[in-house]
């Protein structure tokens, strides 16, 4: 597409991953005119799929489960359903299991995942410290998932502080006395790839905790494509042009539009409009700190994982790595540069409540482990060492593999700097005021450029809410151009 295409069009988004497509819906469901100009031939950014082992075996590239989807205030009331997207459920959203094999559960009921603990009192602290985060769940969220602003739910967010602002290993040791509440607590925190004993590992523990309560971790029947396709077709409908296969090399391509939204990371920012931004800005874009990468394995599988606990067959998502310590020190060792030997593991098993993405009687794994950031190693082995471990005979099952190691993974998603994949490291000093302090945050020094990615509060996960903010502050600048 050249310059002169964009005459006339109110915004330009580049990037279509689900914060892209979020924001330049909102603009678009405000009345403007919005081009999206994707980079790769595929729309998605990190929501696509494709046959990456062998025909007919649907893998998702790289997110998967969709923990946060049904929470967002910017997906869920969007009618994507009416174009092509639905959200299956597993039976249970997550299983941790042990060496003895055993498992502790997280089922959708917070008494049921309570009574399973290792104790009555265990049981009863979580429900103390779940309860009432689920009962609150919609506010919670509100909170949460966005930049940094006067609470509308105070007391929720107040009780929410109290036990949020922790370290994981902190909480978990404070309030379970066994192994599986510590391990569920862990597991969980370990999404935010920082040392489980870093401020405020509890809070993303917590969040994902409670929506999985709340509202479940589905998979997007038939891949995570399907996402951004029902996103597109929306988009469409609503009179948004998207365009692939069209790299942006610098902000002047884009003079035509009025404003423009950035689904980049700072490091894209900075190359692209660099030269329209302030001093003080590019030096703040310089300081973002990036995070720890990820090796991910995606199988094509003979039949359904042999996992030890029976738990554990029906869970959608399933955390490898033992005990809540164990996990402590597989994360401490990828954040101080060092590859861990016995890496904590996330998998999932999309084809226990999808079998449309494998032929029938077979099924498809899809891991991943934290790794230093940029490493290259090849973490296939201990990444399945970890598997066999609690399901014996599961290398026996694997018909086909496919890997991306970190460098790989940013080479497919530019956003995913050095493998890290949510967007710069998540701790207290950048989980609200990312990609740098402002009133908000998802502006820049040139008024009319925003930036809407990871990057920007309240960071990775497919649920809009960049691409929404991005498109709030992008429509206050339209309606100031225009008064």
């Amino acid at each position: 597409m050249r310059p002169a295409d964009l005459r006339g069009r109110d915004a330009v988004v580049v990037g279509s991953g689900p914060n892209g497509l979020s924001a330049a819906i909102t603009l678009a469901t405000a009345g403007h005119s919005v081009t999206v100009l994707e980079a790769a031939d595929t729309l998605g950014g990190g929501s696509r799929s494709a046959e990456l082992t062998l025909p007919g075996f649907v893998h998702d590239v790289c997110s998967t489960v969709h923990a946060l989807a049904l929470a967002s205030p910017a997906l869920r009331d969007l009618p994507l359903a009416e174009h092509g997207l639905t959200l299956v459920q597993p039976d249970v959203p997550l299983a941790h299991p042990f060496d003895d094999g055993s498992a502790a559960v997280l089922h959708r009921s917070v008494e049921e995942t309570a009574a399973a603990l290792d104790s009555d009192r265990d049981g009863r602290a979580y429900e103390r410290l779940l309860g009432p985060l689920v009962r609150h769940s919609d506010g919670l969220m509100h909170e949460v998932l966005g930049p940094l602003r006067p609470p509308r739910h105070p007391i929720t967010m107040g009780r929410f502080g109290l036990v949020g602002l922790r370290s994981a290993i902190g909480l978990g040791s404070s309030r379970f006395d066994g192994q599986r509440g510590a391990a569920l607590l862990a597991g969980n925190a370990a999404h935010s790839i920082m040392r489980l004993d870093q401020l405020p590992t509890a809070a993303v523990a917590l969040v994902l905790m409670t929506s999985a309560h709340a509202v479940g971790w589905p998979f997007a029947q038939g891949g995570s494509q399907r996402v951004v396709d029902a996103m597109t077709s929306y988009l469409r409908s609503l009179g948004g042009e998207l365009v692939t296969g069209h790299r942006v090399e610098s902000i002047e391509e884009l003079d035509a539009a009025r404003v423009v939204v950035l689904d980049v990371t700072p490091r894209q920012l900075l190359s692209i409009a660099g030269d329209r931004l302030s001093r003080g800005y590019r030096r703040g874009l310089r300081r973002f700190r990036y995070g720890p990468g990820v090796f991910k394995l995606d199988w094509a599988l003979d039949g359904p994982i042999p996992w030890r606990a029976d738990e554990v067959r029906r869970a959608g998502t399933v955390h490898l790595g033992g005990t809540a310590e164990e996990l402590a020190r597989s994360e401490d060792d990828v954040n101080r540069g060092r590859v861990p030997e016995h890496p904590f593991v996330l998998l999932t098993q999309p084809t226990v409540c999808d079998p449309t993405r494998a032929p029938e009687g077979k099924h498809v794994g899809w891991a991943y482990c934290h790794v230093p950031h940029g490493s290259d190693e090849d973490m296939t082995a201990r990444i399945e060492a970890q598997v066999e471990r609690f399901a014996p005979g599961f290398r026996d099952l694997i018909v086909g593999r496919a890997s991306m190691s970190a460098p790989e993974m940013e080479r497919y998603n530019p956003n995913y700097v050095g493998g890290d994949i949510n967007g710069g490291v998540q701790d207290l000093r950048q989980l609200f005021t990312r990609p740098m302090l402002r009133a908000v945050p998802y502006s820049t020094s040139d008024p009319r450029v925003f930036i809407c990615s990871s990057s920007t509060p309240p960071g990775g996960g497919v649920h809009g809410m960049s691409g929404y903010f991005a498109a709030q502050a992008a429509l206050r600048r339209l309606a100031k151009g225009s008064g």
